[in-house]
């Protein structure tokens, strides 16, 4: 009797509980595919490539001519690893590593809203003062145009680029580095890396199992991300021949090294980011498969030095982003960025990507322009039809403005003859 109540009373219903994730400091799922994320240390970064880099991936940054920004993007990413609490690993071949880390920025500890407040908005107006907004009253106090990229949701921290890390916070983290020109090259005849290529990743995959990383040996303390930060990887000094002939007799190794890491990223958690000097690869197919081979790229074009340094559509800017690559993870497609024109700057001695806009004062400049442009056109069209062209990349969204006159006279005029468009 007894054995039949307890049968009576059970249930085969059991109560759904989501699965738990892994908590780590500095990580945050992705809302896409919920994989874990972190963040590059430039929050507007972190939105173009959808939300942060992904643990176990690799993101390939081709490096701007002078190797300023590129180089600032990678501090950028070992400060964020440095104040999250990321062990770090530094390799390079032209700079010591301990110079790299010298050099991080500061972060910036005062109220993150209150720096929001003072970019995004205007200050309230005085009507004693003659330089005030001479528009409607209710346009006033309005915020500015937001042109920088950022998410609803803050991750990561900001850094003044101006100051140094203090050293106290710095050597807090536990960093390993790899100088190439202090390592021993070893010989080896089956490998087809050259040698600075597999002593590095030797000591890559030494770190990942020492420190537990890929899960054969348990973390003494709580789990934590391993970011790899690897400088100018294609260069000469890392003994590489891809960026001096057109046939280099090593097309293979640098191309065949990521391929390797990509394999010891899936397999344990860590993130890294590559350095490439891209404008010194002759052979463009080469450049095309180290792309490949990546899970993000990006391209930093600066100004420095080039036409577009003293061309007016571009004064506000310090050079262009270009998006080659995106992750896809988890999902048969990616995420699509909104815009692919991007440009990035120095702002408030921050860095910062934006969408590359033209204000409409340079509508004034370029008018005529258009106005030849339309001219050398070898068939009639209304200017709705023209408006429609694709035009080339310094003038397609400036251009693009049109008077309210020209636009009611062009395609605005209705069948009563106004002159005007009614709303």
């Amino acid at each position: 009797m007894i054995g039949s109540t307890s049968i009576g009373n059970t249930t085969s219903f059991q109560k759904k509980t989501r699965s738990k994730l892994v908590s780590i400091p500095g990580t945050r799922p992705s809302v896409q595919n919920g994989q874990l994320l972190v963040s590059s240390g430039v929050s507007s970064l972190d939105y173009v490539i959808g939300g942060g880099l992904a643990v176990g991936t690799l993101l390939l940054v081709e490096e701007d001519r002078y190797d300023s920004y590129s180089r600032m993007l990678l501090k950028y990413f070992l400060a964020e690893g440095v104040v999250c609490g990321h062990e770090l690993f530094l390799a390079s071949a032209r700079d010591h590593p301990d110079d790299i880390m010298q050099e991080l920025p500061s972060p910036i500890v005062d109220d993150v809203a209150g720096m929001k407040i003072s970019e995004g908005q205007s200050q309230p107006s005085d009507p004693e003062n003659p330089d005030t907004m001479k528009i409607a009253w209710r346009y006033q106090n309005q915020p500015k145009v937001q042109t920088a990229l950022a998410s609803s949701v803050r991750f990561g921290h900001y850094y003044d680029v101006s100051k140094t890390m203090e050293p106290e916070l710095r050597q807090a983290a536990k960093c390993h580095s790899f100088y190439q020109l202090q390592e021993t090259p070893v010989v080896t005849a089956s490998s087809p890396l050259p040698s600075p290529y597999h002593s590095l990743l030797k000591s890559i995959q030494t770190v990942i199992r020492k420190e537990g990383f890929d899960g054969s040996t348990p973390q003494s303390k709580v789990r934590n991300v391993l970011r790899l930060g690897l400088h100018s990887l294609g260069s000469v000094l890392w003994g590489d021949d891809v960026c001096c002939k057109d046939n280099p007799a090593h097309c293979h190794a640098l191309t065949t090294f990521l391929y390797i890491l990509r394999g010891l990223l899936r397999t344990s958690l860590s993130v890294a980011m590559v350095t490439v000097p891209s404008h010194l690869t002759q052979n463009r197919a080469v450049m095309g498969r180290i792309i490949r081979l990546s899970d993000t790229a990006i391209a930093l074009e600066s100004f420095k030095g080039s036409e577009k340094e003293t061309n007016p559509l571009y004064k506000d800017y310090h050079g262009l982003l270009h998006v080659r690559q995106l992750p896809r993870l988890n999902c048969l497609s990616c995420e699509v960025p909104d815009t692919k024109d991007l440009a990035f700057k120095l702002k408030r001695k921050q860095f910062t990507i934006e969408h590359c806009s033209f204000w409409p004062g340079y509508h004034s400049n370029l008018h005529s322009s258009k106005e030849k442009m339309y001219q050398r056109l070898p068939f009639k069209m209304s200017r709705c039809e023209s408006e429609r062209l694709h035009l080339p990349p310094d003038l397609s969204e400036t251009v693009s403005r049109v008077s309210k006159t020209e636009l009611a006279a062009g395609c605005g005029s209705t069948a009563t003859g106004n002159k005007h468009l009614d709303f």
